[in-house]
């Protein structure tokens, strides 16, 4: 596995090559400066850009045209004709992933039913191809997983890979065999929207959060909904995604090295230092004070 970049403008972004014809871009921007991220790629690669959070622009022409991909919006580009290179300005507060894969190694994923993928069929596989499609709620929780994981170096490099086999899956899933069933209540854009909602509530609060029935009564949902959409969407109960985002928000604050271990703790709520460490220990496997070691 290659990793070519990564914090770049103090934004967690990286660059990895995770197989031969196989690259994975995750941006993670959350400063308010613009970060630019650019990469040349060859014309026999299809590009999915997904914008997470916040607003991702993908330039062309060197910065002359551009595309905008809002959240929850994804972008798919294919030009076999001619070089797409990579050239994205991530504004601030803004999480993508973006996933580089040859054409060659595409076809090899899919059976030979999958004809109603246009580009794939022989006809158009020299002609371009450009998309625009809304992130599903299923995919959203891959792009979580994809970009917030704890794992041991060892195995991330499969992670990794297995992930983004699933969200290509996802993403060419026909919509009429979609199984709506397995949460019924995602199939309204408006109970989707409070779900999003309560996330930023809790993102907003993270110091001192709603109880759930209060986050419930805020957003408009009953305290059964907003449990199961929560989990159905980012793949983990409303505390624990807090956690895991509480525990990263610290940890990208020691790094800057502006705020003691104290600091940290308070910024994410915690009033005694002991147990800010021991939450941390539980999350990174290391102390505060020994993480921010070694980091220097």
């Amino acid at each position: 596995m290659m990793e070519l970049e990564k914090n770049i403008a103090e934004g967690s972004s990286h660059f990895i090559e995770l197989e031969s014809g196989l690259l994975l871009i995750g941006i993670q921007h959350d400063l308010n400066e613009n970060i630019c991220v650019k990469h040349d790629i060859g014309s026999d690669f299809i590009q999915f850009h997904f914008c997470v959070k916040g607003n991702l622009k993908f330039n062309f022409n060197e910065g002359r045209y551009a595309l905008n991909i809002k959240e929850d919006q994804s972008l798919l580009l294919y030009n076999p004709q001619r070089k797409l290179p990579i050239n994205l300005e991530s504004e601030g507060q803004t999480w993508s992933v973006s996933i580089l894969i040859s054409i060659k190694k595409l076809h090899t994923l899919f059976s030979a039913e999958a004809n109603y993928i246009d580009f794939l069929t022989d006809d158009n596989k020299d002609k371009k191809y450009y998309n625009e499609r809304q992130i599903t709620p299923a995919m959203a929780v891959v792009l979580t997983q994809v970009l917030n994981f704890n794992l041991h170096p060892s195995i991330k490099t499969i992670y990794l890979k297995g992930k983004i086999y699933e969200l290509i899956g996802l993403y060419f899933n026909r919509p009429e065999e979609a199984d709506i069933e397995q949460c019924p209540f995602l199939d309204d854009e408006d109970n989707v929207k409070k779900i999003k909602l309560a996330k930023e509530v809790v993102i907003q609060r993270m110091a001192e959060p709603p109880s759930l029935n209060a986050l419930a009564d805020e957003v408009g949902l009953s305290l059964k909904k907003l449990k199961e959409g929560f989990k159905e969407i980012y793949g983990d109960t409303v505390f624990s995604f807090l956690f895991d985002y509480k525990m990263d928000y610290a940890r990208k604050l020691l790094e800057k090295g502006q705020h003691n271990v104290n600091e940290a703790g308070l910024a994410v709520g915690y009033s005694t230092a002991s147990h800010f460490i021991a939450a941390f220990k539980k999350k990174f496997g290391t102390t505060p004070k020994k993480y921010i070691q070694s980091e220097k």
